[in-house]
């Protein structure tokens, strides 16, 4: 087995399992470090024992890679692939074979942990059509945002991997913040540019409830928002602790929602798990769209659109209304809004 294709798989399946950081970024700076070697050169350093002196490389990534080189899948990794084996939620099963997509990731260049390619990888891996890539816009510096110029030069990147022929499609986009003015933090010209454009709020979320609409329906009403991110910003779990979700007035920003063609994100985070339950029920009846996304950080977190679907089917969410079921050119069509 590839000792390098090994490592990412372990880190693949502890992202998917919620594992510490540390643990992930030890199997992932492993695989980093003997990438650019050679397979008869990583073998052969793994059977001198002379691996054990690069950096990187501990005692229980050693035992990995040398179990990989001598042909075997490694204990741990098969270990893991067993535990894997089984659904991270217990419902919603019709809706998670229905989704073809995933319109809210991260990587490297904002605050994910992965590079671009390995974010893709992992889409393929779990059969998805298409996924976006949505790294923050530059009012978010806690989270390395964006800048105009490196938001460009990223286009550039996405043009290369699909210019590769994989079979997930990677969209281009961004997570942009709706400042406390209403506006979408990027440049029009650019927001033009991309294929799907996710507007959410970070900042000021104790706001009043007026203050706090008034701030949504700003970006909503933007014509380049196609989904409106994790609307009530709460945390429910999770090494950053809770937080109360934000007061804003529910019927009127679902109401804008269907006006503007926004869809309603179900955000999969089991630390979200946004928004609550009586708000699907309100943007049901509003007659929004729903889309189910991951807003992964990691490539194993792109499974995590099994905890979405599950609420979505809980909560009876039609398929046909959840955008991230739709072919890629149907959902692009709608992006675009005519």
């Amino acid at each position: 087995m590839d000792a390098v294709a090994a490592l990412n798989e372990i880190a693949f399946w502890l992202e998917r399992g919620r594992a510490a950081t540390f643990k992930v970024q030890a199997f992932r700076k492993a695989a980093a470090a003997i990438s650019a070697l050679s397979p008869d050169e990583v073998a052969e350093r793994a059977r001198t024992g002379r691996l054990k002196s690069m950096k990187g490389i501990g005692d229980r990534t050693f035992a990995v890679i040398r179990q990989a080189v001598d042909g075997q899948v490694p204990d741990y990794l098969a270990d893991l692939r067993e535990k894997g084996g089984q659904p991270l939620a217990s419902g919603g099963a019709g809706i998670r074979d229905a989704l073809r997509g995933d319109l809210h990731s991260h990587s490297e260049w904002s605050d994910g942990g992965s590079p671009i390619e390995l974010m893709v990888a992992a889409a393929e891996v779990l059969g998805r059509e298409y996924l976006a890539l949505t790294d923050h816009s530059p009012n978010l510096t806690i989270a390395n945002g964006l800048s105009a110029e490196r938001l460009l030069d990223q286009l550039d990147v996405v043009a290369a991997v699909n210019g590769n022929g994989g079979s997930t499609r990677l969209l281009t986009g961004i997570e942009v913040d709706i400042l406390e003015s209403g506006q979408l933090d990027q440049e029009p010209e650019l927001l033009d540019r991309l294929d799907i454009v996710v507007a959410s709020v970070h900042s000021k979320l104790r706001a009043d409830r007026k203050t706090m609409t008034a701030r949504m329906l700003g970006g909503i009403q933007d014509p380049h928002t196609n989904v409106l991110g994790h609307c009530t910003g709460r945390l429910v779990e999770g090494s950053r602790g809770t937080r109360p979700p934000s007061e804003f007035d529910a019927k009127e920003v679902f109401a804008a929602c269907a006006e503007h063609h926004v869809a309603v994100e179900i955000n999969s985070r089991p630390e979200r798990q946004d928004p609550p339950d009586a708000l699907i029920q309100l943007a049901l009846e509003a007659g929004c769209l729903f889309s189910i996304d991951s807003d992964a950080h990691a490539p194993g977190q792109l499974d995590f659109l099994q905890y979405g679907a599950e609420r979505a089917a809980r909560n009876g969410v039609p398929a046909e209304r959840i955008i991230t079921t739709w072919p890629v050119e149907e959902l692009l069509a709608w992006a675009g809004k005519g």
